[in-house]
C-alpha cells in the first residue's frame, strides 16, 4: 500500500524576520570589528633622534602623532607626510625645526633648521669647505655660531710674504695657520681678533729684548713752609735743593736694533734728592705811623713815595730806621762806626750822594734807600731780612 506523504506545516514569517534580523546584527559587528582593526596601529616614532612607541588610532601619520600627544609645527619635518596614511608597524619621523643665529664672515643671519649639529648646519648652508666656531659634531646650541668661508690672505713675516689659503675666522688663526709662532712682544699690523677678509695682508714685526741700565737724575721737590719771623709777602730760600741719581735696569724692545719701547725692571738709589725749601713770611707788616711834618720822617715818605713805592714800604723803612737809629741824623754805632739815619758802615758812604752827609736828611735818607734798593728790592723784604739776621 502505498505511504502517503507527510502534510507540510505552514511557513512561520516571523521566524524568517528573526534571521534576518540576526543576519543584518552580525554583519555590522563584522564591519566594526574589521574598521577598529583598520585604525588601531601600533607605530615607531623618531622624535629628534629619540625613538618611542606609539598605539593609537588614526589612517595618517597626523592622526597617529596626535592620538600619541606629539606635537608639530610650521618648520617641523615630519616624514612621511602629515596627510599619508600610516600602517601598522610603521616608522615616523619628527624633526623639531629652531632658529639658529649665524655669523658668517662678520655678516649675522637667522635661520630656521631642523639641524641637531653644527655639521648639520653648515651644510645646511652649503658652505661645506667652512670653518666653525664649535666642532661640527656639536649640538646646536643657542648663541652665535659663527662661520667663516675660505679666503686668500698674504701674511709677512721674517723678511717673506706667504699666500695662505684658510678658512680662519680671525687674523690669530690665520698665523697659527701659516705656522707663525708670536713672541712674547712681536708686532701685528692688525689686533689679533680682527674678523678675516679676502685679501687681507698682515704683517708680523719681530721685537727682540735687551737688558740695559742708564743713571737718570731725579728732580728734587719745592717745600714752602710758614715763617713767622718773616714779614708778610716775602719768600727767603732756606735750602737750594739738589736732584738725586739712580741706576735704572730696563728690558729694552728692539726692533733691527732700534729701540722702540722699554720696561722699567730695577731702580738702585745713588744719591737721594734733597728739598728745596721756601720760607714764606706770615709776621704782620707794620702800620702806618702819622708823620710830623717837617721832621727826618716826613722827608723819608715823600723820597719813598716819589720812587713808586707804596705806605706800605714807607711803614716798613719807618721799623727799620727807627730800630736802627729812630731817625736820628747823628746817631753813631761806636762799637761798629755806623753812622746817620741809616746807619751806613762807614758813614762816609754817604757821601756819594752829597757832601753834607753829616747833617743832612735828605743826604743820608736818599743814600739809604738807593742801598735797600740794590741789595734787597724793596724797605720791606730789607725789614724781613734785618728781622730774620739782626742786620740789613
Amino acid at each position: 500500500m502505498p505511504v502517503s506523504p507527510l502534510p507540510r506545516r505552514p511557513r512561520d514569517r516571523r521566524a524568517g524576520v528573526r534571521i534576518g534580523v540576526q543576519a543584518a546584527v552580525l554583519a555590522a559587528v563584522v564591519a566594526g570589528t574589521t574598521g577598529f582593526t583598520t585604525l588601531h596601529k601600533q607605530v615607531l616614532v623618531q622624535v629628534d633622534g629619540h625613538t618611542v612607541a606609539v598605539t593609537g588610532f588614526g589612517r595618517t601619520v597626523g592622526d597617529v602623532l596626535a592620538g600619541g600627544h606629539i606635537a608639530v609645527a610650521d618648520g617641523d619635518a615630519v616624514v612621511p607626510g602629515l596627510d599619508q596614511a600610516v600602517g601598522n608597524g610603521d616608522t615616523i619621523v619628527v624633526e623639531h625645526g629652531q632658529q639658529v643665529h649665524v655669523e658668517v664672515d662678520g655678516q649675522r643671519r637667522t635661520l630656521w633648521t631642523t639641524a641637531r649639529t653644527v655639521g648639520g648646519v653648515v651644510d645646511e648652508l652649503g658652505l661645506r669647505d667652512a670653518r666653525a666656531s664649535a666642532l661640527r659634531s656639536s649640538a646646536v646650541g643657542r648663541g652665535v655660531l659663527r662661520v667663516s668661508t675660505p679666503k686668500d690672505v698674504r701674511v709677512a713675516v721674517d723678511g717673506a710674504t706667504h699666500e695662505v689659503h684658510t678658512a680662519a675666522s680671525t687674523v690669530r688663526e690665520v698665523l697659527a695657520d701659516a705656522g707663525v709662532v708670536l713672541g712674547a712682544h712681536d708686532l701685528v699690523s692688525v689686533p689679533l681678533d680682527t674678523t678675516v677678509v679676502d685679501g687681507l695682508v698682515v704683517m708680523v714685526t719681530r721685537v727682540t729684548t735687551e737688558v740695559r741700565t742708564r743713571t737718570v737724575t731725579v728732580p728734587f721737590s719745592t717745600v714752602k713752609q710758614d715763617d713767622a719771623s718773616i714779614m708778610q709777602g716775602t719768600q727767603v730760600v732756606a735750602s737750594a735743593g739738589s736732584e738725586g741719581r739712580e741706576v735704572e735696569t730696563y728690558e729694552a724692545y728692539l726692533v733691527g736694533g732700534a729701540e722702540v719701547g722699554r720696561t722699567v725692571l730695577t731702580r738702585s738709589v745713588l744719591a737721594t734728592p734733597v728739598d728745596r725749601v721756601i720760607k714764606v713770611g706770615t709776621k704782620q707788616l707794620p702800620q702806618v705811623a702819622a708823620v710830623a711834618p717837617g721832621t727826618a720822617r716826613a722827608i723819608g715818605l715823600q723820597l719813598v713815595l716819589a720812587r713808586g713805592w707804596s705806605q706800605q714800604e714807607f711803614a716798613c723803612l719807618d721799623s727799620l730806621w727807627t730800630r736802627e737809629s729812630n731817625w736820628r741824623v747823628d746817631a753813631h754805632n761806636v762799637s761798629s762806626g755806623a753812622y746817620g739815619i741809616p746807619q751806613a758802615l762807614p758813614g762816609s758812604k754817604m757821601g756819594s750822594v752829597g757832601a753834607d752827609w753829616r747833617t743832612n736828611p735828605a743826604t743820608q735818607i736818599t743814600w739809604g734807600l738807593n742801598y735797600i734798593a740794590g741789595r734787597y728790592g724793596t724797605p720791606c723784604a730789607a725789614w724781613a731780612f734785618s728781622n730774620a739776621h739782626h742786620w740789613y
